[in-house]
């Protein structure tokens, strides 16, 4: 496989590096260079064309502006949007065969209400970003129909690993700096994936027949409450921790007045995904358990 990579040195993307298989001829489009394999160094991937792309087979596209306060909606729009279609239409006119692009769950929504979304849910961006990566989805699908490229969507739920960056961060660090946490009488219903096993479903999509226009919601295969993820986490940190009983509606109250509402809705809310259909059809299951995996993470931060 000859393949072509953004986003390489992200947290998602430097996983993928380190996993990839070496048979697989690999073309990084960075600013950095890299000991192991080619790199075209841009200094913006807006400079990409045809030409650099020859004799590619498989288009994997991992860069994008994240969900930051201080990014603006022109630059989610520009980065994860435009750029995007740039890319692909450049694939396109370079003769590769299939794009996979990696979106976000958040393009189904903040969260779920009566059961977990799946591939045929209604999208429902709730924030500029998640608008970003959809109207980047809708234009894939566009030029899939014109052209013949192979698309393959990727909507991650919350990927946790080792230097992951964002809520799971925070989580670690909360679970390792408070020895008592609220969530006892938490009983919400949450998805997540692990780096590892999004890594492999990455690497399936790319080769696998049936993943033609596919929609993938990843997620670890199993749907759990934040009082298990903290008691997961803390497990595989060897550090006691204590859950104490504060109803949801005291946790919301209180995160209105410190000004961190959207923080715990996402601890403490419902977003659950159903990817059972699509694993089936890929033949695909997560190797790693949570338990696994944040076993795993331990021992590679340790290193």
């Amino acid at each position: 496989m000859k393949l072509v990579l953004t986003g390489g040195t992200g947290f998602i993307g430097s996983h993928f590096i380190n996993q990839v298989d070496a048979t697989t001829d690999l073309l990084l489009l960075s600013r950095k260079s890299h000991k192991q394999h080619n790199v075209l160094s841009y200094d913006s991937l807006f400079e990409v064309s045809s030409d650099d792309l020859a004799n590619r087979d498989v288009f994997l596209h991992l860069a994008g502006i994240a969900h930051k306060s201080d990014t603006s909606d022109a630059d989610y729009y520009k980065y994860n949007t435009e750029l995007t279609l740039h890319l692909a239409e450049q694939a396109v006119k370079a003769g590769i065969k299939r794009f996979v692009f990696v979106s976000s769950i958040g393009v189904n929504g903040a969260s779920t209400l009566n059961k977990p979304f799946n591939s045929e849910s209604v999208a429902n961006p709730h924030n500029a970003y998640a608008d970003s990566k959809y109207l980047a989805e809708k234009g894939l699908k566009e030029i899939s129909d014109k052209s013949g490229l192979e698309v393959v969507i990727i909507r991650p739920t919350l990927v946790y690993g080792s230097d992951a960056p964002g809520n799971f961060e925070k989580l670690q660090s909360l679970v390792l700096k408070s020895p008592v946490l609220p969530f006892a009488c938490i009983n919400n219903t949450r998805s997540f994936i692990a780096v590892q096993n999004l890594v492999d479903l990455l690497m399936c999509c790319l080769v696998h027949p049936k993943a033609n226009g596919m929609l993938v919601l990843a997620s670890d295969g199993e749907v759990i409450s934040i009082k298990t993820l903290t008691n997961r986490i803390a497990k595989s940190l060897n550090t006691k921790l204590f859950q104490i009983p504060v109803p949801s509606d005291a946790l919301n109250f209180i995160a209105r007045c410190l000004g961190k509402e959207k923080m715990v809705e996402q601890l403490v809310g419902d977003l659950a995904v159903d990817s059972s259909k699509e694993y089936q059809l890929l033949n695909w299951f997560p190797k790693y358990t949570m338990e696994q995996a944040l076993k795993q993470t331990k021992m590679e931060s340790s290193i």
